[in-house]
């Protein structure tokens, strides 16, 4: 497969991205219907969480088979071990805090209350609500773009799946890896907009978001087709892990309150289970 098809198939299986995230433009949605629809971007968040750390716990035991086999040394298998420790730690805590300082950040201050009238007591916490109601909705729309975030650096070590088939001359495996990353990739557009809750996000905001998960998996296919480095493809899978991890549990926590619980974790499954058959077609192809 030539270098011009294989940037153009890898961009198409990234884009397809696209094809779930406007349901987060949906405005007529119920509370039942919003926390099923966020349990099902963790149930699709769970499957890749799986996924993910299995290619990394491969690439490790890659190394320590030949190390047993004396066909490689123990240092090797000890920086891959560390670098997927520190890639997890990375992507998880590491995360969390920059997530917790920017959100002490963009904390409202208190309204006054000493010395105005009732009507002025009024307005000042109408403006409160209101930069409440502000800053709920940043927030939400902050842990939509972790969440790209981290779909993205998972797509980034799937695109190099792409890149390493078609330069080794692998076509028909090239190919069922676009079609499976495709549809794999289209799932995953829920699990951007389905944690926003009421939040309705801007069609630039989609398109960002958009880019920024789906468009590593056309960078992916590029440095895959002109360099191999299990090391970097280590690295993308463990900060990727660490930065699912961190937002399933973000999610889980913010949509406990609302209820619906039983439905939820149907939903959950199916999230699951919809990640799971997307990827049996990449496994078909022997990916």
């Amino acid at each position: 497969m030539s270098f011009a098809s294989t940037v153009a198939l890898g961009a198409l299986a990234g884009l397809t991205i696209f094809l779930g995230l406007p349901v987060g433009r949906m405005r007529l949605l119920s509370t039942g219907a919003r926390v099923g629809l966020a349990m099902f971007a963790v149930g699709i968040l769970g499957f890749i969480l799986v996924d993910v750390l299995s290619h990394a716990t491969g690439l490790v035991e890659d190394a320590l088979t030949r190390f047993h086999d004396h066909r490689g040394s123990f240092g090797h298998v000890f920086a891959l071990g560390a670098l997927l420790a520190a890639g997890f730690t990375a992507g998880s805590a590491g995360i969390a805090i920059i997530e917790r300082r920017l959100r002490t950040q963009s904390l409202p201050r208190a309204p006054m209350t000493g010395g105005a009238t009732a009507s002025a007591i009024s307005v000042a916490e109408q403006e409160h609500l209101l930069e409440q109601s502000n800053a709920a909705a940043r927030s939400a729309l902050r842990t939509g773009l972790v969440i790209a975030s981290a779909i993205g650096l998972h797509n980034f070590a799937e695109g190099l799946a792409i890149g390493v088939s078609a330069r080794a001359g692998e076509v028909s495996l090239a190919t069922v890896l676009i079609i499976g990353f495709a549809l794999h990739n289209a799932t995953e557009g829920f699990g951007i907009v389905g944690p926003l809750g009421p939040v309705v996000p801007s069609w630039r905001w989609l398109a960002f978001a958009g880019l920024i998960g789906g468009g590593p998996t056309f960078l992916g296919s590029l440095v895959g087709y002109q360099v191999t480095s299990n090391p970097l493809e280590l690295a993308f899978y463990a900060l990727a892990g660490g930065a699912i991890f961190y937002v399933i549990i973000e999610i889980t926590n913010g949509v406990r309150r609302y209820g619906h619980r039983e439905l939820g974790l149907l939903l959950l499954a199916a999230g699951f289970t919809a990640g799971l058959l997307t990827d049996l077609v990449v496994a078909y192809g022997g990916g």
